[in-house]
């Protein structure tokens, strides 16, 4: 196994878990598109992408591997979402590099280990600096895409808190409603469903509402880099697309609303009811959008 560290080549990892790094898949925390997630672990952006491995060597160091076999490592992957085991051992022949550090927050740890701790620094001090997960206490571009992923996840959940979605029907007023978690509201911006309509001044709608919706339908004209937009499975025939910009996430169904997150409102998550232009929207941001193979 080659690497940053050449101990990690004479040294057994325990494996923990694996994500994907591709255009459809890749971990939010890493950048808004798939280029960006590549440039931030120094990996040339391939159409074919990446596994990453992350475990710990015999000394509980952490460790995130770079495999080629993406096949592999997706079939770790749902072996273990469907709760069997899967011995995940990635052929030294695709190992790309080992990144000290892990990007994404592990709550678990190899047994007979010591406690999951970054490797040594190099001696020569040319290796990169460990990765490591974002700061949950504090709000910026990698929590609000996370929180992002999080409605993704639970959108049933979210859903309900938007009071039915009849109550986007004949104002243009918000209304704000905790989520029961410190720092987080749901507002629920004008029934137009892109801002067209509504104006800022009044009818309480985010100015950044009305500018992520702008970017989000320039990209129909323009496609961005690849990742920028994906799109999932969703219930119903329905898809679930998840689009970033530059200070703004959305996520939504294709048959329903939009949600959307911004840099400059932490914590806030702002619900889009689903006017004459949004089904539209999320039509041709489908149609560009990267889907999982």
């Amino acid at each position: 196994m080659t690497g940053t560290d050449d101990t990690v080549a004479e040294d057994a990892l325990f494996v923990l878990t694996a994500v994907l790094l591709t255009p459809a898949q890749f971990p939010s925390v890493l950048g808004d598109d798939y280029v960006a997630a590549c440039a931030a672990l120094g990996l040339e952006p391939y159409a074919e992408g990446y596994g990453l491995v992350l475990g710990q060597d015999s000394g509980g160091a952490r460790w995130t591997v770079v495999v080629e076999d993406v096949s592999l490592v997706a079939v770790a992957i749902s072996s273990w979402d469907c709760g069997m085991e899967y011995d995940l051992s990635p052929d030294d022949r695709s190992v790309v590099c080992a990144l000290p550090g892990w990007p994404l927050a592990l709550a678990v740890a190899a047994p007979g280990v010591p406690e999951p701790h970054d490797p040594s620094p190099d001696p020569d001090g040319e290796g990169p600096a460990p990765l490591t997960p974002p700061d949950t206490d504090v709000w910026g571009p990698a929590q609000r895409r996370l929180g992002a992923d999080e409605i993704a996840l639970q959108w049933t959940t979210w859903r309900e808190r938007t009071n039915d979605g009849a109550a986007f029907g004949g104002s243009e007023e918000p209304a704000a409603e905790s989520d029961g978690r410190a720092g987080e509201t749901l507002t629920q911006e004008a029934q137009d469903g892109d801002g067209s309509e509504a104006e800022p001044s009044g009818s309480g709608q985010h100015p950044g509402v009305r500018k992520a919706l702008e970017e989000a339908r320039a990209y129909i004209g323009s496609p961005p880099p690849p990742g920028r937009i994906r799109s999932a499975f969703a219930p119903g025939g329905a898809r679930m697309l998840r689009a970033d910009g530059p200070g703004w996430s959305l996520v939504a169904r294709t048959d329903d609303i939009a949600f959307i997150l911004l840099d400059e409102v932490p914590g806030e998550v702002m619900a889009v009811g689903r006017g004459p232009r949004l089904p539209g929207l999320l039509k041709s941001l489908d149609e560009l959008a990267v889907r999982p193979a």
